[in-house]
């Protein structure tokens, strides 16, 4: 799907428009947008609303055809709600209705005239970011791993959404970022859907080497020989039952200036998660195959800041392997030393993504950053806690670390991408206590994902570090199942602020 903004002149409006498709509003209590009153000359569109043939409720809809004196063939009555100013929650499910039409329309373009510019607390160049997202969200179709592939998708193909001469240059820069966030999503999601047996800690990889040659970015990738040098004995505990070989992925986007700290973005890569010893039941196993999109996040994030040459500098550093059960499989009961020399203890081999992420997060100190975001599918204790709707934030509570946080909440707000803020106390950090070794990798039970993150916190003490806990939010289930892309778009919406001067550190 293409995207462009069409600048229309306020005193002709939208109706002298030729399009295949124009998409306006319209409001449950009768009331017109404004770009739906300039359709309605002989009243064509109030007497569908009279009649009950739309309601105006979110997301109705009602297609019309051969409206007197408006040049498009098609318009498209999309419901708004009770009134304006319209809230961003009905604005978008009026663009995923407009989405659901534009699948079996006889043309190939369509104009969004939905008032981009009267969303609540919104500006324009929110709305057309949100529209262009919510529209690819809704045309993503996965068939890599089918021997049949889904059909071409027909119907429109050319999205442009109306803007006012005064909101079109912000608009076209939104339009821009949108793309390339969208398109950081569709590869996040591509990565998570795809199964273990292709998706393995080489094949992420190689993924990382092709946007590296693709975007111009520095790339690294370490084997375990160079892990075991590097002393990330940690990290090298969950990989020793499986035949997968583990990789540590570093890459580097430094499209800021060379003495500027850089932000970090470290992701969970395990490629599959059966708990190792420590086995998951069977059921919904499959869904282990998504605990790698932390590290599809960190790909996906990197794809859409290389392609919209964000001016920041900005590394991604991907510990990736595999947590299989064997015979050379860790144990509960063993201790292993971190590269930070720090013991762990594994009461559990199932609380395994803090093992390989507090290797990594050691091994970030090298850069001296300005701040560090961690993203994993950690915890479900963290589901339990939030559901799907909210990733889980953790950071320490500082001046810093507080500006941190609300730079993400503010940037998942902004990106419909949500976040909220858990507690990291030192009172939590009792319940890591371990009497053969420095910590237990796990802390029981209550709060889980705060433990957890307690337990990464310990690796990170020398920057300013945020986690973000993803396990509720990475992927669906049930028929729906299937990557999200999440979060992409938050990650994407922090970095474009911190390039535009909201720094933290």
């Amino acid at each position: 799907m293409d995207f462009s903004i069409k600048t229309y002149d306020a005193k002709t409006g939208v109706a002298s428009i030729k399009t295949g498709c124009l998409v306006v509003g319209v409001f449950e209590n009768k009331k017109l947008s404004q770009a739906a009153r300039e359709l309605d000359g002989k009243g064509a569109i109030s007497a569908a609303l009279r009649s009950g043939d739309i309601t105006g409720k979110p997301g109705s809809t009602l297609l019309l055809r051969g409206l007197d004196s408006v040049a498009a063939e098609r318009v498209l009555l999309v419901g708004l709600g009770a009134d304006d100013p319209v809230s961003d929650k009905t604005f978008i499910s009026a663009v995923q209705a407009a989405g659901r039409v534009f699948s079996s329309l006889g043309t190939n373009e369509a104009l969004l005239a939905l008032p981009l510019e009267a969303v609540k607390n919104r500006d324009a160049a929110w709305a057309a970011r949100a529209a262009i997202l919510a529209l690819r969200d809704g045309a993503y179709r996965y068939d890599t791993t089918k021997s049949k592939k889904d059909e071409a998708p027909v119907g429109v193909k050319k999205v442009a959404l109306a803007a006012s001469s005064a909101a079109t240059a912000a608009a076209k820069a939104a339009v821009a970022q949108a793309v390339a966030i969208a398109n950081g999503v569709a590869l996040t999601k591509d990565l998570g859907n795809l199964p273990s047996n292709i998706c393995t800690p080489t094949h992420l990889a190689n993924v990382a080497k092709k946007l590296a040659k693709d975007f111009k970015f520095g790339v690294e990738v370490l084997d375990r020989k160079q892990l075991e040098a590097l002393k990330m004995g940690s990290f090298l505990s969950v990989t020793k039952g499986s035949e997968e070989p583990p990789k540590f992925i570093i890459l580097k986007h430094m499209g800021g200036k060379a003495k500027d700290a850089p932000i970090v973005l470290v992701g969970k890569g395990i490629t599959f998660d059966t708990g190792g010893i420590s086995i998951k039941p069977g059921a919904n196993m499959d869904e282990m195959k998504y605990d790698m999109c932390g590290a599809a996040s960190v790909l996906g994030t990197f794809h859409a800041i290389g392609e919209m040459g964000l001016k920041l500098n900005v590394i991604g550093v991907i510990p990736t392997c595999e947590n299989m059960p064997s015979g050379r499989a860790s144990k509960p009961g063993d201790i292993v030393v971190s590269m930070s020399g720090q013991t762990i203890e594994i009461l559990n081999t199932d609380a395994e993504g803090r093992l390989i992420l507090c290797d990594a997060l050691t091994y970030v100190e090298r850069f001296k950053p300005a701040a560090v975001v961690d993203v994993a599918t950690l915890t479900g204790a963290c589901v339990t806690a939030l559901g799907h709707h909210n990733s889980g934030l953790f950071t320490r509570s500082d001046d810093a670390h507080d500006a941190l946080a609300n730079e993400l909440l503010a940037a998942g707000k902004a990106a419909g991408d949500t976040a909220w803020r858990m507690p990291i106390e030192d009172a939590y950090q009792e319940q890591l206590k371990s009497n053969f070794a420095d910590m237990a990798n796990i802390g029981g039970p209550p709060g889980g994902s705060i433990t957890a993150a307690c337990f990464l916190e310990r690796f990170t003490r020398k920057y300013t570090w945020a986690h973000l806990d993803i396990a509720g939010t990475a992927w669906k289930s049930g028929a729906a199942k299937g990557a999200t892309g999440r979060p992409v778009p938050l990650l994407t919406t922090f970095l474009i602020n911190q390039a535009n001067g909201k720094k933290s550190g």
